[in-house]
């Protein structure tokens, strides 16, 4: 193998130096090469990249004698400094989220040739260094930690890492290797970690025995990112449960989410949420296993304020109670009890009002609603109209005035109109109301995507 280093033993050293100090081979051929490693140790500097690619994997079988002698935290110093000068890696921590790679190099290039020559500058060593066992993996990653190697990189190496062994290590190899992995990924800036990698993690951890520990450092890494996931990404199997899909474990992550990020979390990071757990409820609603007190937790977990509408919960809970007939009245109104019937929109409470599926209360709850936006509107448009006698007393003659009343008196005839409407949609739902019980259930005005276990 071709040293990808040449500066590590300069071509222009003088022979006599050569001579002074004579350079020790590291090749199978050697009969004592512990005794001729320790003698030249001094030397380490005039190494070749080779050379400390096969001191480290000698010593990684006996790794007692050679961490005594001083001789692996040595080889592995001397390879992160070579790494950090041929990478020209910048010593600092990347604060900036990767992409869906799970490693992104920011170079100052200006075309796609020096951005890939700057990504090999970066990543060469992925290859060579993913022979070394576990142990010293992570005393490689924390060498490059401690000397502030860029983060980002030190990740996307870990995640090739485990993915190298995935095909040919044992069981035990694999789960040795998947903890050590989660272990040093968890000691890493948290915005330096792909959440699509993380992902990929996670599948081979869920058929692996692997410590709680490191299971529960993985979860608590997912859930700080889960407004970068997306819906694929959640629906994860249930192995070994009779459910379809892992519900317990979108739970963990949500605690997780809102535990580690609480009040640092952004409106914008928890609407992002609530929008891609709505649609995971969607999905997991036609689980005919799926436990009342799971679906509930679902549609509770997140705070009220994250949700604008509550359009796309009403549509899971009526696939969920469509599905799960044989509930009860009380477990019927525990799914519903937490329904905010204000964030509905006016097709929604219509539909639930006449839903034969959802409590009575609920129809009722619906109308209430209707009637509180009612209410609100004719208020402001009250408060509206004297608002316009008054304007029109005090700037009778000024022309700009006229113009302005003439078009606000559009807008009240609009707003008029729009409460006539509403005044009969309200008489409509009454009516139906004395009916609820022998109404058939209509269908939804919009049409929505069926959930996968419906397809």
């Amino acid at each position: 193998m071709e040293d990808p280093i040449p500066l590590l033993i300069p071509r222009y050293m003088p022979t006599r130096m050569l001579e002074d100090k004579p350079r020790v081979w590291l090749g199978a051929g050697n009969c004592n090469l512990l005794q001729k490693t320790k003698d030249s140790i001094d030397e380490l500097s005039f190494w070749t990249w080779s050379d400390l690619l096969v001191a480290l994997k000698h010593y990684q079988d006996s790794p007692r004698t050679a961490t005594s002698s001083g001789i692996l935290e040595k080889c592995l110093d001397s390879l992160v400094g070579r790494l950090a000068m041929a990478s020209e890696v910048t010593p600092c921590a990347s604060t900036s989220s990767p992409d869906s790679s799970g490693l992104r190099i920011s170079f100052n290039t200006r075309s796609t040739q020096s951005s890939k020559n700057g990504l090999f500058r970066a990543t060469w060593w992925f290859e060579d260094l993913s022979a070394l066992n576990p142990n010293l993996i992570e005393m490689l990653v924390k060498s490059m930690v401690s000397r502030g190697y860029n983060h980002v990189i030190v990740s996307g190496f870990l995640f090739y890492y485990q993915k190298s062994k995935f095909y040919t290590a044992s069981s035990d190899e694999k789960r040795e290797v998947l903890e050590i992995v989660i272990d040093m990924l968890y000691t890493l800036d948290p915005s330096s970690i792909s959440c699509k990698s993380l992902f990929g993690v996670l599948r081979p951890v869920l058929r692996s025995n692997i410590s709680k520990s490191c299971r529960n450092k993985l979860e608590s890494m997912i859930g700080s990112q889960l407004d970068q996931a997306t819906i694929d990404n959640l629906l994860i199997p249930s192995y070994g449960r009779s459910y379809l899909y892992d519900v317990n474990l979108v739970l963990r992550f949500l605690k997780a989410f809102l535990r580690d990020g609480g009040s640092e979390l952004s409106l914008i990071q928890m609407k992002k949420v609530a929008s891609l757990i709505d649609l995971y409820i969607t999905e997991v609603a036609p689980d005919r296993c799926l436990k009342s007190s799971k679906f509930s937790a679902l549609v509770m977990v997140l705070p009220d304020s994250s949700r604008d509408s509550w359009d796309e919960l009403y549509h899971a809970m009526d696939i969920y109670l469509e599905v799960h007939t044989g509930l009860s009245e009380v477990e019927k109104m525990e799914i519903c009890g937490g329904l905010n019937y204000k964030k509905l929109s006016s097709e929604a409470c219509m539909h639930l009002s006449q839903n034969t599926k959802f409590p009575s209360t609920s129809a009722v709850q619906a109308l209430i609603s209707q009637q509180w936006k009612l209410k609100n509107l004719l208020e402001g448009m009250h408060n509206a109209k004297h608002y316009t006698d008054f304007t029109a007393k005090e700037d009778r003659g000024r022309e700009q005035v006229v113009v302005y009343n003439e078009k606000l008196r559009a807008q009240l005839q609009g707003m008029q109109w729009r409460v006539m409407e509403l005044e009969k949609l309200c008489k409509k739902m009454q009516t139906q109301m004395a009916k609820i019980m022998k109404a058939k259930v209509l269908t939804h005005s919009n049409a929505r995507p069926l959930p996968r276990l419906c397809s």
